[in-house]
């Protein structure tokens, strides 16, 4: 699907995933498993939480998870992933276009897992809102590629990829309320739709609200 700079985010990624079978593999994304597999359960919130993958993930390690994201058909291949997986009582699924709406409450944990986007998205925006929505001691994980895929000669897209200080400074996080506790970046194996092999780049943040009691 190629989109054109007019296209509508809500009719984009609703056909995004109600023109195909089941787009993600239902599996946690790396770097949330590596940087919060220590923390003590609490509240959570995943930001385009798009089948479910993660939220599951989440839940299943004992938090209580809202899972957000634009498409009404995403929202409900995630429902029926946490029924199937027997923890649909510790899921919430909301539907939002973030930059326009946000979940209400504060939250233990955030997840920002490769919110990028085609078509319109005020992302400076919503992590800001992410940001105030971290209750103290809480976490903010963010996760955002780095670059289009070694094997991509020709993106399909203009997109502006953030480098890990220029991510930090367009947040400007009071010093004096977080610890940044993860800045780097990740290769992994990524392969193309014609089976050429290659990788691609991740950046990864974490950083923590000061305060509270959230605890490795």
């Amino acid at each position: 699907m190629h989109p054109t700079p007019s296209s509508d985010p809500a009719a984009f990624w609703e056909a995004r995933y109600r023109d195909s079978g089941r787009v993600w593999s239902g599996r946690p994304n790396g770097p949330l498993v590596r940087e919060v597999e220590g923390l003590r359960p609490g509240r959570a919130l995943d930001l385009g939480c798009g089948e479910g993958g993660d939220a599951v993930w989440l839940a299943s390690r004992g938090w209580q998870v809202t899972g957000v994201d634009i498409s009404p058909t995403a929202l409900e291949r995630a429902a029926a992933h946490a029924a199937e997986a027997g923890v649909g009582e510790r899921t919430t699924w909301e539907r939002h276009e973030l930059g326009r709406t946000f979940p209400e409450g504060t939250f233990d944990l955030i997840n920002v897992e490769y919110l990028q986007s085609p078509v319109a998205l005020d992302q400076d925006g919503v992590l800001h809102r992410a940001a105030g929505a971290v209750a103290p001691g809480g976490t903010l994980l963010i996760v955002l590629h780095g670059g289009w895929p070694s094997w991509q000669d020709e993106p399909p897209f203009e997109a502006e990829f953030p480098t890990l200080d220029g991510l930090l400074a367009r947040l400007a996080l009071p010093e004096e309320e977080w610890v940044l506790e993860t800045k780097e970046t990740l290769r992994r194996p990524s392969t193309s739709p014609d089976g050429a092999e290659g990788y691609r780049e991740d950046h990864v943040w974490r950083l923590r609200r000061v305060g509270g009691g959230a605890a490795v």
